[in-house]
């Protein structure tokens, strides 16, 4: 018994360390050298809190859509759909999401559609959408607006965010944070 219970009781203890208390320190740390510091990142928006780092639902002609969500933005019950390629009612769902797309945008040739504009992520809560995504949106947003094509594109470029330390990662849009500048220059604009 004292063969394999000490052995067993010190290896406990040694992964309970390991586990526990060192590797809680190492990604603790890793956060705290990371843009936000491993906090929420908050925006406030006329008196309430939303967060730039959870995807929201922006449907509206009137603003730049988020990526489609397979959980219908629910952070509660974040994941993807599980479904195949090949499976039937997800190709359904994604030529749901290219017709729906095509309608609000007949300028724009099916094939120049960006995926992310007809498919949800793996997470279903992505916030950001690519810069080609923003882009092809402009005509859009600036019809509905009454805005210039060129003003919506300074934005976006205003609002790149480019891959963490120069390699880590993709060159992106957060929807939300463009959005709420998208709404700050119309109001200016139309002020004027």
């Amino acid at each position: 018994m004292k063969t394999y219970l000490f052995p067993a009781i010190r290896l406990t203890f040694v992964f309970l360390v390991l586990c526990s208390i060192i590797y809680t320190a190492i990604i603790w740390g890793v956060a705290k050298i990371t843009p936000n510091k491993g906090e929420p990142a908050i925006i406030n928006v006329q008196g309430k809190r939303m967060y730039s780092d959870v995807g929201q639902k922006f449907d509206a002609d009137q603003y730049f859509w988020s990526r489609p969500s397979a959980v219908n933005y629910n952070a509660a019950a974040a994941g993807a759909s599980n479904k195949g390629p090949y499976n039937t009612d997800y190709l359904k769902s994604i030529q749901a999401n290219i017709d729906s797309f095509v309608i609000h945008h007949p300028d724009v040739n099916v094939h120049n559609i960006p995926i992310d504009m007809i498919t949800a992520s793996a997470s279903g809560l992505d916030p950001d959408i690519t810069v080609q995504a923003a882009n092809i949106q402009v005509n859009r947003i600036a019809h509905v607006r009454n805005l210039q094509p060129g003003l919506l594109q300074s934005l976006i470029q205003q609002h790149i965010h480019h891959p963490f330390l120069g390699i880590f990662g993709p060159t992106y849009v957060n929807v939300l944070e463009l959005n709420v500048a998208l709404n700050d220059l119309s109001a200016s604009y139309h002020a004027q």
